[in-house]
């Protein structure tokens, strides 16, 4: 995006308010397909019910007849509340998943930051929830929402340890930090010669795979890893004192971030935006890649979500043990081998 601006030559405050504006897009409308497609419509078929069927055509806008009514709501405050700390929480969230989306490229040019060392950058956004979640937990006076926060805490630190553990084999393989730069490594490489389908490392890095995707699960603290807002417990967590808009943003940071995990995972382990029978400089793919990527989001998030839909939840010291007993060492594993063949071959 920065080298698609750079031909318009706008001036530097322009070029950041465009690219400002069309991040505010994508955010919501992520979470509106994401919403609509697996929570709406796949679980439902999942479970065979009918799902929405009567804002829009076969309930197609729904979440947005349920995001007006969020709107309408009042926006409350509980007694005792740290009022500047409770209504800026959810904004953090927030803000962690929109800086997510600075560096996911859709195309070798449709990127906000092409980074050299985006990997280091996402996964280093990626924990930044865990201070807005801190935030919304300590300041709503609620010791369901302050157990909600200290359970999210202790599982997101958890996880971000295989999560970062996971990648390392696929920088290891490709042999960059940038996220374009592993997408090119893909596209360009070949399968015992042949190069119909390039080399996506979830062919090699299967294992990293698992472990990335069950990370991101829990960094979502979705089901089976939604320990911090399980309803029979705690009620719903660090959540269960926000109404409104407020409790909106934070449906709309989970969702997308579902999305842009997912978007990663792809670009990490699927080869991203590029297809292997066309040159990654075409400009074919201003069109293309952003199809390419995000039909391959949807596949990474039908995992995702089929998950949440099928297993329950674990108990706290299934959750930890999981972490530090089985993916861990499996992460630590996968680096060992991969290292070695790397060196061999």
């Amino acid at each position: 995006m920065t080298l698609l601006l750079a031909s318009f030559a706008p001036p530097y405050w322009l070029s950041t308010l465009i690219k400002v504006l069309v991040i505010s897009a994508v955010v919501p409308t992520t979470a509106l397909i994401l919403g609509m497609v697996f929570l709406f419509k796949i679980m439902s078929w999942m479970q065979s019910r009918l799902g929405p069927q009567e804002a829009g055509p076969r309930g197609t806008l729904q979440l947005l007849a349920d995001g007006v009514k969020f709107l309408q709501k009042e926006d409350i405050a509980p007694n005792g509340a740290d009022l500047w700390v409770f209504k800026v929480a959810p904004l953090v969230v927030l803000m962690s998943t929109l800086v997510l989306y600075v560096a996911l490229p859709a195309s070798l040019h449709l990127v906000v930051a092409d980074l050299d060392v985006g990997v280091f950058f996402v996964l280093a956004v990626a924990s930044l929830s865990v201070i807005g979640v801190l935030m919304a937990g300590w300041s709503s006076a609620s010791k369901y929402s302050l157990m909600g926060a200290l359970r999210a805490a202790g599982q997101l630190i958890a996880y971000e340890l295989p999560m970062v553990l996971a990648v390392i084999g696929v920088v290891i393989q490709a042999g960059t930090m940038s996220l374009n730069g592993i997408v090119l490594a893909q596209n360009n490489s070949s399968i015992f010669g042949w190069g119909g389908i390039g080399f996506p490392y979830i062919l090699t890095q299967f294992l990293g795979f698992f472990i990335f995707i069950a990370a991101v699960q829990a960094e979502l603290t979705q089901p089976p890893f939604d320990m911090p807002v399980a309803e029979s417990e705690i009620v719903s967590g660090y959540q269960v004192e926000y109404t409104g808009f407020r409790f909106l943003i934070f449906f709309l940071a989970e969702f997308a971030t579902a999305f842009v995990f997912a978007g990663i995972a792809a670009v990490l382990f699927l080869g991203g935006w590029a297809v292997p029978w066309l040159p990654t400089s075409s400009d074919w793919y201003y069109v293309l890649g952003p199809m390419v990527l995000f039909a391959k989001v949807m596949i990474v998030s039908f995992i995702i979500f089929w998950v949440r839909f099928t297993y329950p939840r674990f108990r706290e010291d299934q959750l930890q043990s999981l972490a530090w007993k089985v993916l861990i060492p499996l992460a630590l594993v996968n680096i060992v081998v991969t290292a070695v063949l790397k060196v061999v071959f």
